[in-house]
């Protein structure tokens, strides 16, 4: 393999899917968390930098699955200016990016959830980039998709399917009857996941009290659910909907929210066709914070190395214009000049 090129390996069961995300660019990008190793460097379009002289500097990124798309988009767009920077880019869930970060493994970790007391006080430091969300997610076959599209769920009983355990069942959440009711198979992550934490504070709980079959990482939960006629889980956006046609992704759909828990989806409330209603509804406020949350570069006491904190400017000026192209929410204009201001630069 050539420096310059972007190693991307990843085995699925289902050839059908596989083959789809081989056609998008971004999905080939997606494929590769599976594995969770990515490299870029040399001249703008991938070649190699044939100049000796021209000395490679390394910037390592370790964690979360729901920033890995917008950094790989970053770094490839960063060296078509600066191919001297060689970037090495991991998924492996926010928990894994923030001991790596602490560990010294990496330069920088990717964050998808707001830090506890208590990593605050080992000195990780934070910088703001931009917004998504972790969307409940069901099989687009189950038997009562209808119904469920119809009704939604509310805040309560998702603690009840996923935390509780006290609703088991379709037909018991949506109060039908049945002669063989449909079991509800709950998936979950197995890793340390932003996503989880921020799925499960959305009613009061915490990753470790959500019940369910262990999936590793994004990739593994999705796949999960789009294999499962009874299945339920949950994923950051980019896992839900393409990013290049704004549909939801063969096989998978999102169970909506009822936020006002009236018993059904109101206008107001039905915003999950595409991603560029859905990421509106987000930047609004319509769509709950949490599971709605920031995203984060964090390293172990703010850096002193000039690369790295001209790769962050660069991020946070420069770089804003690929957030919502890629399928992200922008900060506010306010938000993004305060985390400048925290590079010193």
């Amino acid at each position: 393999m050539q420096p310059g090129n972007t190693t991307a390996k990843t085995i699925l069961n289902n050839q059908q899917h596989n083959n789809y995300f081989m056609k998008q660019r971004i999905f080939i990008l997606l494929t590769a968390i599976a594995l969770g190793v990515t490299t870029f460097s040399g001249k703008p379009g991938g070649s190699p930098n044939p100049d000796p002289s021209v000395t490679t500097v390394s910037i390592s990124f370790s964690g979360a699955f729901a920033l890995y798309p917008l950094v790989q988009t970053w770094a490839a767009e960063y060296n078509k200016t600066h191919p001297d920077i060689r970037f090495d880019i991991q998924a492996g869930g926010a928990g894994k990016g923030l001991t790596d970060c602490l560990a010294g493994a990496v330069d920088v970790g990717m964050f998808s959830r707001e830090l506890t007391d208590a990593e605050k006080a080992k000195g990780v430091w934070t910088l703001a980039l931009c917004r998504d969300a972790v969307l409940p997610t069901y099989n687009a076959k189950n038997a009562n998709a209808k119904s469920i599209q119809i009704r939604g769920v509310k805040r309560a009983e998702f603690n009840s399917i996923f935390a509780d355990h006290t609703i088991t069942t379709w037909e018991q959440l949506l109060g039908t009857t049945s002669k063989s009711p449909h079991k509800i198979n709950v998936y979950t992550r197995a890793d340390a996941a932003g996503a989880a934490d921020s799925w499960a504070a959305f009613f009061g709980k915490k990753q470790e009290n959500l019940k369910g079959l262990g999936v590793s990482g994004d990739p593994g939960v999705a796949d999960a659910v789009r294999k499962d006629l009874n299945a339920i889980g949950y994923n950051n956006t980019l896992f839900v909907y393409d990013p290049k046609t704004g549909k939801k992704l063969p096989g998978i759909d999102v169970v909506p929210i009822d936020v006002n828990g009236n018993g059904t989806i109101d206008p107001d409330e039905n915003f999950y066709d595409n991603l560029r209603i859905f990421l509106k509804a987000v930047n609004d406020g319509k769509y709950p914070s949490p599971p709605a949350r920031n995203l984060y570069f964090i390293t172990k006491g703010k850096t002193n190395n000039k690369d790295i904190l001209d790769f962050f400017k660069w991020v946070l000026t420069d770089g804003q214009q690929f957030v919502s192209v890629a399928g992200y929410v922008a900060l506010p204009k306010g938000t993004v000049q305060d985390q400048i201001k925290k590079l010193g630069k």
